[in-house]
Parts: C-alpha cells; sequence; structure tokens
C-alpha cells in the first residue's frame, strides 16, 4: 500500500499528512478505480461557440491536430442541446439553459456533425465527455408542457429559479419518472455519439443517490465511462465520480497570487483535500475555466505575474489538470458568454509552446500519474516556508522535484539538504542540474528537476 506524505511547513512544526492510495473495491468492479486512461490525463474544455469565427463542430474538427500535438487527452464540450427563448441571456443565450437534453444546437451544427467530431477525436486517441446539466433546463423545456410536475415550483406555482439564473427552471428529483427520464437522456448520447462520459455541472446540488443509479446505468454502456463532478463533495467520489474540482485549492490560489494568503494556505488546502476524499478521488486543477474567464476575469487578471508558475503547479500535483480554450495563446480576454466573442488564436507569449512542454514532461514521469497510481510527494523542508513551497514526487525509480516562489519579492532560499539531489535534469530542456544547498529566485519563478 503506497501513502502520500505531505509535510506542512509552519512556524515552528512540520506537520505530516498522508493520502493512502488504495482501490475501493467497490468504485466500479473493474480493476483499477478509473479508466487506464485517466491517470495522465490533461483534460481541455471546448467553448464551441467562441472557438471559430463559424462556431461549428466541423470547424473546431480543423484544431484536432493541434490538439494532439499539443497532448491533449480529453476533450469536454461545453453543452451542446439546443438552447431555450423564454427569458434567454444575451442574444444566444447560456449554454446551460437548456430546452432539449437529447436535441442539438443549430448553432454548432447537427448530431451528425457532433459523431464525426468525437470519431475523429477519438482516432487521434483522445476521449471526449460532454457537459450534462442534471439540475434545470430551460423555462420553456419541452419538458415543462410534457411534465410539469417534474419541476421544483415556488410558493406560487411558478418554475423555481436559482440564485440569478433567470432563464433556468430547477427540476425536482423527488420524482421518479423525471429521474429515469434524465437517465435515459444521458444513455442517448453514449449510444448514439460513443462518448467516454461527462463533465456535470453543478453535481453537488444533486442527490448522490441519482448519480449512482445513473452511474449504475451508464457502465453497462460504458465499462470505462469517466465522470468529472463540478463539486467539491466528497460522497459524489466515493462510488461514481472519478475527478471533481479543487474549486477551494483554485481560490487559494489567486489569493496568494493577489498576496491575499499566505504559501501555507495552499498547503492546507491540499492537506483537505487528501482527509476529505478517498484516496482514489481526483482532484481537477485548473488557473481557469468559463466561468472565471467569463466571470472572475482571465488568469492574468487574478494572478498576474504568478499565472505561469500556478499552471505549472497544477500539473506537479497528484490529480488532472485542465486547459480552457485559448489558455494555450495566452487568451488575455475575458469571453461574453452570451454573445459570439471569437477567442484570437495569435500566441503573443509562447504559451503554445508551454503547455506543449507540459503536457510532455507530466506524460513522461509516472511521479505525476493521479491518485490511486501515484507514489509519493513529500514537502522538502526550506528556511522561506511563508514564500517557497518545496516538494518532490517519488514513483519507484521515477522523481520530480519542484521548488516555487510563490511571492512577489525574490527570495534566498536555504534547503536542508541538497536540492534536487544527484542525476536530475532541469526543465524544461534537459540539462543538468546540479545539486545546491541554497538558491536565489526572482518573484513567481518556479524549478523543476526530474531524473
Amino acid at each position: 500500500m503506497k501513502k502520500i506524505f505531505l509535510l506542512l511547513l509552519v512556524p515552528a512544526l512540520l506537520m505530516a499528512c498522508g493520502n493512502q492510495n488504495q482501490r475501493q473495491g467497490n468504485v466500479t468492479g473493474a480493476k483499477s478505480a478509473h479508466p487506464e486512461w485517466a491517470y495522465n490525463a490533461v483534460i481541455y474544455e471546448v467553448n464551441t461557440r467562441q472557438y471559430t469565427p463559424e462556431g461549428t463542430f466541423s470547424a473546431f474538427s480543423e484544431h484536432l491536430p493541434r490538439l494532439q500535438e499539443m497532448g491533449v487527452n480529453i476533450l469536454w464540450f461545453m453543452p451542446i442541446q439546443s438552447i431555450g427563448e423564454e427569458d434567454r441571456k444575451g442574444t444566444l443565450g447560456s449554454y446551460y439553459s437548456i430546452k432539449d437534453y437529447t436535441g442539438v444546437n443549430n448553432e454548432f451544427g447537427t448530431l451528425e456533425d457532433f459523431k464525426s467530431v468525437v470519431q475523429q477525436a477519438q482516432d487521434r486517441g483522445m476521449k471526449v465527455i460532454l457537459d450534462w446539466v442534471a439540475n434545470h433546463t430551460s423555462r420553456d423545456a419541452v419538458w415543462v408542457d410534457a411534465h410539469p410536475d417534474w419541476y421544483v415550483r415556488d410558493s406560487l406555482g411558478n418554475l423555481n429559479i436559482m440564485y440569478d439564473w433567470t432563464d433556468i427552471a430547477q427540476l425536482d428529483y423527488s420524482v421518479p419518472g423525471m429521474r429515469e427520464a434524465m437517465i435515459e437522456a444521458m444513455k442517448f448520447w453514449i449510444r448514439e455519439t460513443g462518448i467516454d462520459g461527462f463533465r456535470c455541472d453543478v453535481a453537488g446540488e444533486i442527490p448522490t443517490d441519482f448519480w449512482e443509479a445513473a452511474k449504475d446505468s451508464l457502465i453497462l454502456l460504458n465499462p470505462d465511462i469517466f465522470m468529472l463532478a463540478e463539486a467539491e463533495k466528497p460522497e459524489l467520489n466515493e462510488s461514481v465520480f472519478d475527478a471533481y474540482y479543487a474549486w477551494d485549492f483554485h481560490h487559494k490560489m489567486n489569493r496568494v497570487a493577489q498576496g491575499k494568503e499566505p504559501v501555507d494556505s495552499l498547503r492546507v488546502s491540499l492537506q483537505r483535500m487528501n482527509d476529505r476524499f478517498p484516496s482514489y478521488a481526483m482532484p481537477m486543477y485548473f488557473t481557469s475555466n468559463h466561468d472565471e474567464n467569463s466571470w472572475n476575469g482571465t488568469e492574468f487578471e487574478r494572478m498576474g505575474e504568478a499565472a505561469r508558475s500556478f499552471a505549472v503547479l497544477t500539473y506537479m500535483l497528484p490529480g488532472m489538470p485542465l486547459i480552457y480554450s485559448g489558455q494555450e495563446v495566452g487568451l488575455d480576454h475575458r469571453l461574453e458568454f452570451f454573445e459570439k466573442d471569437l477567442i484570437e488564436w495569435k500566441d503573443k507569449s509562447g504559451f503554445s509552446g508551454f503547455y506543449r512542454e507540459l503536457n510532455s514532461f507530466k506524460k513522461q514521469h509516472k511521479a505525476l500519474l493521479a491518485q490511486e497510481q501515484d507514489g509519493e510527494m513529500t514537502e522538502i523542508a526550506n528556511d522561506s516556508p511563508g514564500s517557497v513551497w518545496s516538494f518532490r514526487r517519488v514513483n519507484k525509480e521515477n522523481e520530480v522535484v519542484c521548488v516555487f516562489n510563490l511571492s512577489g519579492k525574490t527570495v534566498n532560499v536555504k534547503f536542508n539538504g541538497k536540492v534536487p539531489g544527484k542525476g536530475f535534469s532541469s526543465f524544461p530542456g534537459d540539462s543538468k542540474a546540479l545539486p545546491v544547498d541554497e538558491m536565489e529566485l526572482n518573484p513567481w519563478e518556479y524549478r523543476v528537476y526530474s531524473k
């Protein structure tokens, strides 16, 4: 049985924490908790509307060779179904206000077009997952008239609205018929298009027993189904979901980058995930996604000069890294959510090579595998823990050593021993690294070594 040991450095204290990587036998009944292709995977979020001038599946397919070369493994398509018109937001509406679960938004093309892009991606060795909005529909969805009792109602009998989502109607999960229809709709996409799984929107708002029933049905169609929860709710990952959003860690990265919290907040966040979640649950780390980009700002607005360092960190921790559409060219624009707003595919700062190198590095090193197949993670003690996070990941003969200055000041840091050690090479590139017991790091500078 393997363990991850994360030594949390706080003043006058080294606190060890463990994450035991032991497969739980009732996860899927398979040999592993997750599909074998998931352990070193990089997930890429596709915003079809903003991806090309045409905004179609067919136009997006022209980018598949580039994404394959970049090292993307999983394509996550934001919802592709038809969008409601009643109380629609903006001109084109929200992807997440779905009118018909088995219909295709003609803005993007046809069902045959989507099947084609799925097949092309899979032929290139990539997997495809579809965003699934099980919590609500549009206010004029086909189910509203056909099954009015499938919805939550307010005290006046009106369709219920959650938060400021005025274009949606909340579904009622106390109704067995609705649950059955929802599962049938999910099965439709696996049968008809051959997708490899789902990213499930606001998964924590939906009863866990629904997801359990859905998973039981879906694995009969695809035993290697991959499920990502937009939630940070441990019980969802006990028997249904492979991965989850590392929301807390993401927010901590933003606050550390802004000088509002110390580096210890990242250590504590990671500790909390290890303590709360099943040992085999994969956190998905990200510096941006569709919500963050459109509503809270680009990674450069939120993280400034720290954006690259935190992107690298998302690859070095046990879990799965995410790239959002346009990040690979350093997109520095908040994309409109309800209107056409084309991504400018011009790489001004070398981000294409940056992500290509990161993806390649992750795949070359077993030490960077995700939960259940990962090895030991140990913090390397240093005299500047308030600014510098230094750690190693070891999986059998493979070792990766990371040093991050997560502060806006230059730091001369001393280690308790030689870093990175003998026989290491520097990343990027493969130049020989000399062991040292101290080094000077510029603001937000990172150094990564491997052997």
